[in-house]
This record gives structure tokens, C-alpha cells and sequence, in this order.
């Protein structure tokens, strides 16, 4: 059992930043993601394109912020479930709650905060007629090692980041990349089409632009694909792994039987003092939860995040008056002991 005192569900920017403000309050947090990494839609989907959104960052990569992020927090030494879904919650005679993921790993806490963004993700998945029988033999949808990939034929299929940056990083890994794309144009950042274009002249990737996968081959693990090329011919070629990034579709998932209420696939909160849910000691924050007036935008979630915090300190400990204090002033003190705070002045009295 895994106990905390902020079990944080989303572990995007406003998860995130949720545990750097829980740490100014001495506040434990741990956090459950269904993806295998922290950041959410920031590292999943978009890692290097940029936001113009952020204060005092007049534009960050995605990645970079996700980044930055994980080093504010690491004084605060959060944990993490990763690549696991929060599938049950029981409410505990104490008041406590007991979160469990598709997995069986059980987490116990005063508080849940919900910052799912969109919910949990699911891939996109092509309209093959065989697919299901290739998952896990030769069909992917994430990449979590690229080891699994070292001097094999792989081939991916999509125009997003996810797709451009995984075959420039695959073309040191794999023997032989391919990518493949419906449409000549890429929607990923500029500088990833140029690197594609780059390999591709240097003749480390295999670039099959416009065309799309229609059919898969193999007996009992994947061999080859058939390739369709726009207004052309059909391309047979052999692989031993087929990875489509067409992105992830947002699903709010389990947490919608929690008995939270639900409005337009988003948690209602019952204000914006705190974003509590229906169900106290539950608050949902981020992209995830809806109220009159309400924009989906990160920095939003990074307020919603702090005021969360300061009602969850209240609620775990009632009989506590919390007196705020300015980072300026009091600097942060890390759970592993670590100190930051602004040089004092010396005044030498004068003689």
C-alpha cells in the first residue's frame, strides 16, 4: 500500500505543479498516469512544440516545460505510478481514500486531486482488418524502450511530433526505418520535418509520402505490410515491427463511475475556491474539471493547483492556522533537505 497525503490522478503540468505547491505546505504527494512518463499530452503528444502561454516564458517547448517542471519538484520527492490507469476509489472510515489501478496497486490518501487533463488516453488506433492479432507481436502504439527496437526493420506510420521525432531517434537504433504518411506535409514542428528530410537524403530513413498501410502480414507475429500509395501502386514491404502514432484519444475512463458529477465528459467542481468535487476531499484541476467561465489553458491549471493545495492542507489538518509566506521570504525547504532562499543583507554597523 502505497500512502501519501495528496494522491495526485494526471501526472501533466498541473499534476505536476500541484506537488511543488503541496511542498511549500510540507504536503506529500503521489502521482497515477496511464502513460509510462510524466507530462502528460506536453511529453505524449507535442513534446517540441512550442507554448506562448506561459508566464514569464515568452515560448518553451512542451518538452522543455515538462522538464522544468520535474526539476522544481525534485526537492519534494514525489512518487509515481506510471503506465497505470486509477480504475477504483473506496472512501475508508477515516475519511481516508483507497485508489486502486487496473494493476492492483493500491494507494491510500486524505486527498485526491484529479488532474487528468482530457481524461486518460487511449491510442488512435488504423482501421486494419487484422490488427488485434499483431498487438504485442509486431504492433505497437508507445514506444517505451527503444532498445526493443535495436538493428530491427521498423516502420512508422503518422505526421505528427510523435512520429517525426521517433523515427530521427529510431534511424541510430533500428536497422532500417521507414515512415510512412497520407499526406506530403507534416503537422509536427519544423525542424523535425527538416532532420526527416535530412535522413532521408542520407539514406537512414525510408520516406513513403502520400500513402497509407492497408493490410498486414504474418503468421503468428508480423512480418510484412502492405503499403498503398496514393494514386500508385502497392508496396509489400517487409518489417518486423509496425508502430502507428495517429495520437491518443482522451477518455475521462474509470473516473467517470466514481460518482463524481459529470458535465460535457468534464468533472464539475463545486467552486472556484478550491475546486472541490461533489465528493469532499476529492478535487479535480487542470483541463479535467469544468465550472462557469472556465478556460483550458496550463496556466490556469497551475491556479487551480495552488488553490487546491491550500484546501487540502485545511481539511488535513483542521486545527492548524496556515500563515502564507512569499518563496521570496521564506525560501523552499525539499523534503531531502535541501534549502533555497534568497542572501540575506549584512548591515556593518558604523563606527
Amino acid at each position: 500500500m502505497i500512502k501519501t497525503d495528496i494522491l495526485i490522478i494526471g501526472a501533466g503540468p498541473t499534476g505536476l505543479f500541484a506537488v511543488f505547491e503541496a511542498g511549500l505546505l510540507q504536503l506529500k504527494c503521489h502521482l497515477i498516469d496511464a502513460l509510462p512518463q510524466a507530462g502528460g499530452q506536453c511529453s505524449e503528444i507535442y513534446p517540441k512544440k512550442p507554448i506562448y502561454d506561459i508566464p514569464g516564458f515568452p515560448e518553451v517547448l512542451a518538452g522543455d516545460l515538462v522538464s522544468n517542471l520535474m526539476e522544481q519538484i525534485k526537492p519534494f520527492q514525489p512518487g509515481f505510478t506510471l503506465g497505470e490507469r486509477a480504475q477504483t476509489i473506496e472512501k475508508q472510515s477515516d475519511g481516508s481514500f483507497i485508489v486502486t489501478t487496473n494493476k492492483g496497486t493500491k494507494h491510500q490518501a486524505p486527498i485526491v486531486a484529479i488532474a487528468g487533463g482530457l481524461g486518460s488516453f487511449e491510442p488512435r488506433k488504423p482501421l486494419l482488418e487484422n490488427l488485434s492479432k499483431y498487438e504485442d507481436n509486431g504492433v505497437a502504439y508507445m514506444i517505451k524502450d527503444p532498445e526493443v527496437y535495436r538493428n530491427k526493420k521498423v516502420i512508422i506510420a503518422g505526421g505528427g511530433d510523435s512520429a517525426l521525432d521517433w523515427s530521427i531517434f529510431l534511424a541510430d537504433v533500428a536497422s532500417e526505418v521507414t515512415l510512412v504518411h497520407r499526406r506530403n506535409e507534416f503537422r509536427g514542428a519544423l525542424d523535425s520535418v527538416e532532420k526527416v528530410r535530412h535522413l532521408k537524403n542520407q539514406g537512414k530513413i525510408n520516406l513513403i509520402t502520400p500513402a497509407e498501410i492497408i493490410g498486414l502480414q504474418g503468421k503468428d507475429t508480423l512480418e510484412a505490410v502492405v503499403i498503398q500509395k496514393t494514386g500508385g501502386e502497392e508496396i509489400v514491404l517487409s518489417v518486423d515491427d509496425y508502430i502507428p502514432l495517429f495520437g491518443l484519444s482522451p477518455k475521462l475512463g474509470p473516473i467517470g463511475d466514481w460518482g463524481l458529477e459529470i458535465e460535457k465528459n468534464a468533472i464539475k467542481v463545486d467552486n472556484t475556491l478550491d475546486y472541490q468535487t461533489n465528493i469532499p476531499g476529492i478535487y479535480a484541476i487542470g483541463d479535467v474539471n469544468t465550472y462557469p467561465g472556465k478556460l483550458k489553458l496550463i496556466l490556469c491549471g497551475f491556479h487551480e493547483a495552488t488553490l487546491m493545495c491550500q484546501s487540502a492542507y485545511q481539511r488535513i489538518f483542521p486545527e492548524k492556522r496556515y500563515v502564507m509566506k512569499y518563496t521570496t521570504v521564506g525560501g523552499v525547504t525539499g523534503f531531502d533537505g535541501t534549502k533555497k532562499e534568497a542572501e540575506k543583507s549584512v548591515v556593518k554597523s558604523i563606527e
